[in-house]
């Protein structure tokens, strides 16, 4: 009987200790996760705080814009070089009317070499399905395709409202996709299945700038539009701006691939961006728009304003007084047909067959002189004979029949949109300016239910923001973000998902991660590899502003001990980047600590330097070329209209001149001359721009050596 009491007792406590270390394993396993789950949110937060100073610069050019449109009502003289800033390639289409747009796509052969798909309009599912092939063995299709696409694209959008209002069914569900970048688009076809009469899509925004195929995904979408064009719906993006092209590398992508026609392949497309609907109504319960709302968001108003003439955000409407004054520069428009000539400068206007402006009265109220010099040329300006809807420019032997210039945007209806396609909601109450992002606002709960109240809905669906799942349910489950890019930062960044609403409107979400390479990688591995790759991004970030933040130590470092408290670090940080990140947490991966706790706040810069192009440029002047250097390739993208990369010495000079006085830089006229010429190696008067500011980048001191 002692036997069997001690046999169960010895059962007991082996139960016990068992019980005991599978709990202490559980514990320390959860640990170890929320460990984990910490580092990878800090990783995602990095990422998303360095993406919003991106574009919060980009979004800062506009007040660049301005500043040169005032500077050129002050300084007459200098009118040649901001043409090029007031002047976008769409202003002066290139692609001219439809007529002359058809001509030139005939005109551009297709060689028998060509091997990618032949498109014939209207096109049918085959030429999909052999589209979606041929980008899968990554063949590009040609550019007489390319442009015939665009075209007709652009005749289906302009027949479309700005509010889409949709339907559901219980055999048709919609599926609402956010941001799908790169190839993520064929994870969801495989997934969900290809579009069609039956499998109806909204793709909400963002289709461009992200990933190296950016063109293919533009075309696969506008190809199934042209198909399916009431099954398959595209709502505009913040991306979807030729100006955010610019910096974010879609421009480069299509110049690259498309080399002699890209020019004219971008010309086009800021056509099409401008005609993609603004927002989605879906069973009149449901909006579904990009970025947000604000608390001035009118749904009526968006649904009635001409849409075509939001070009670009960056771009934004001229003051009352800017009209004013460019009218009396151009009264010349009152005319209904100008003719306009180009000469040569130096060149007689007798043997283009041309005379000299009259001093008649009516040429002497003119503000400005008939003759108008614009970058090398003179442009004679004077009455038409003919009555018609267009401008006519006649350029040595040719002629370029062009649109008249649409109607000004208003500084009400540039809010609106900008509103709607960059804002992000908020916890609290209230609606406040995005300072994060530059554009839009923050919207919070109060915000999104009198809207909907308003208008009658249910739910608001955005995009907008990486989110770790994919989505995200906020507002007391009235607003969703839906994020249908994985690996959005990094590989193991975050999922994707895209969400289905059938007439219950409840919606249904599926998420997904495309990987290859992190497939036989441990979690650990994934969320090391994602995290240093944040910590890589802010290193540079910091070292961009090195100068800056040196100075803002100091402050709490008087007598130069190269030590201050963890306290002062984060707020000095914070002061010089605003990134809104917890920089006391993540001070021991940037810094070194001494023993007694404090930061030396010089060792986030010991590892790091950046390459100059040229050993002789100033090191101030290097660091000011690299933390500036992606706004100056957008500047001198916008001067170097053919994108060839060449722009001239002078225009190098004088665009950073009036660079530099915008944003009060210290670099003295000597150091800018001086870079110049050293930048034309071959003493061509042409520098190749883009692969100097590439040559300008912070590299790791020990690899570097």
């Amino acid at each position: 009987m002692g036997c069997g009491t001690s046999v169960t007792g010895s059962r007991a406590k082996k139960s016990e200790r068992a019980i005991k270390a599978a709990i202490l394993i559980q514990r320390w396993y959860r640990c170890y996760m929320a460990r984990l789950e910490m580092r990878r949110q800090y990783a995602l937060s990095i990422f998303q705080s360095i993406e919003y100073a991106e574009e919060q610069a980009q979004l800062q050019l506009s007040s660049f814009f301005t500043f040169m449109l005032h500077f050129t009502h002050l300084n007459e003289t200098d009118t040649d070089l901001i043409s090029h800033f007031l002047n976008s390639p769409s202003d002066f289409n290139t692609a001219g009317s439809d007529v002359q747009l058809l001509e030139y796509e005939r005109m551009i052969v297709v060689p028998d070499s060509y091997h990618g798909p032949r498109l014939s309009f209207p096109l049918t599912v085959a030429d999909t399905n052999s589209l979606l092939h041929a980008f899968k063995d990554q063949q590009h299709l040609h550019a007489r395709y390319v442009l015939q696409l665009l075209h007709e694209t652009k005749k289906v959008l302009k027949q479309m409202p700005n509010i889409i209002h949709l339907s559901t069914s219980y055999s048709k569900e919609i599926t609402i996709c956010g941001v799908a970048w790169n190839w993520m688009i064929f994870a969801i076809f495989y997934k969900n299945g290809l579009p069609s009469e039956e499998n109806p899509y909204l793709f909400n925004g963002d289709f461009v700038d992200r990933g190296k195929n950016s063109i293919e995904i533009l075309i696969i979408l506008f190809a199934f539009l042209l198909v399916y064009p009431n099954h398959l719906h595209l709502n505009r993006g913040n991306h979807e701006d030729h100006i955010m092209n610019l910096r974010y590398g879609f421009t480069k992508e299509v110049m690259k691939k498309y080399r002699s026609h890209g020019k004219r392949i971008l010309n086009l497309l800021q056509d099409v961006y401008s005609w993609l609907p603004l927002a989605t109504v879906i069973d009149s319960k449901v909006l579904i728009v990009h970025g947000g709302i604000s608390d001035t968001t009118d749904l009526d108003f968006l649904n009635l304003f001409k849409r075509n003439k939001m070009k670009s955000v960056l771009r934004p409407p001229k003051s009352s007084t800017e009209r004013n004054h460019d009218q009396e520069r151009t009264e010349f428009v009152d005319s209904p047909i100008i003719r306009v000539k180009r000469c040569l400068p130096g060149q007689d206007f007798a043997a283009k067959g041309m005379t000299r402006p009259s001093s008649s009265s009516s040429h002497r109220r003119r503000h400005t002189s008939d003759l108008l010099d614009v970058g090398e040329h003179r442009w004679l300006l004077h009455d038409g004979i003919n009555s018609g809807p267009l401008l006519e420019a006649q350029y040595l032997d040719s002629s370029v029949r062009m649109p008249n210039v649409p109607s000004e945007l208003t500084a009400k209806e540039w809010k609106q949109v900008v509103d709607i396609l960059w804002s992000d909601p908020k916890n609290q109450n209230g609606c406040t300016p995005n300072k994060l992002r530059g554009g839009g606002c923050y919207f919070g709960p109060d915000v999104t239910a009198r809207l909907l109240k308003r208008y009658n809905l249910k739910m608001l669906i955005r995009s907008h923001e990486c989110k770790q799942e994919g989505y995200e349910i906020s507002h007391d489950g009235q607003v969703i973000t839906i994020f249908s890019a994985s690996n959005y930062y990094e590989d193991g960044s975050n999922r994707g998902a895209y969400l289905k609403l059938n007439p219950d409107l409840i919606p249904r979400f599926v998420q997904y991660q495309v990987s290859k390479c992190t497939r036989k990688q441990t979690l650990h591995q994934r969320v090391s590899v994602v995290e240093w790759s944040a910590l890589k991004s802010l290193r540079e970030k910091l070292y961009s502003q090195r100068s800056e933040l040196i100075a803002a130590f100091r402050q709490y470092d008087p007598n130069y001990t190269g030590r201050i408290s963890a306290t002062e670090w984060a707020s000095a940080v914070e002061s010089v980047l605003h990134l809104d990140l917890p920089w006391r947490t993540l001070r021991s991966r940037l810094v070194q600590l001494a023993p007694d706790g404090s930061v030396e706040y010089l060792s986030c810069f010991n590892d790091l330097e950046i390459e100059p192009a040229i050993k002789e440029v100033q090191p101030a002047l290097v660091e000011t070329l690299y933390r500036y250097r992606t706004d100056l390739e957008i500047i001198f993208n916008i001067i170097d209209k053919d994108h060839s990369g060449l722009i001239s010495i002078e225009e190098f000079r004088q665009t950073w001149k009036l660079f530099n006085s915008h944003l009060k830089i210290d670099i003295d006229d000597e150091s800018i001359d001086n870079l110049a010429h050293s930048i034309d190696f071959n003493k061509d008067g042409s520098i190749d721009f883009n692969e100097f500011l590439e040559a300008f980048h912070v590299v790791n001191k020990f690899e570097n050596k």
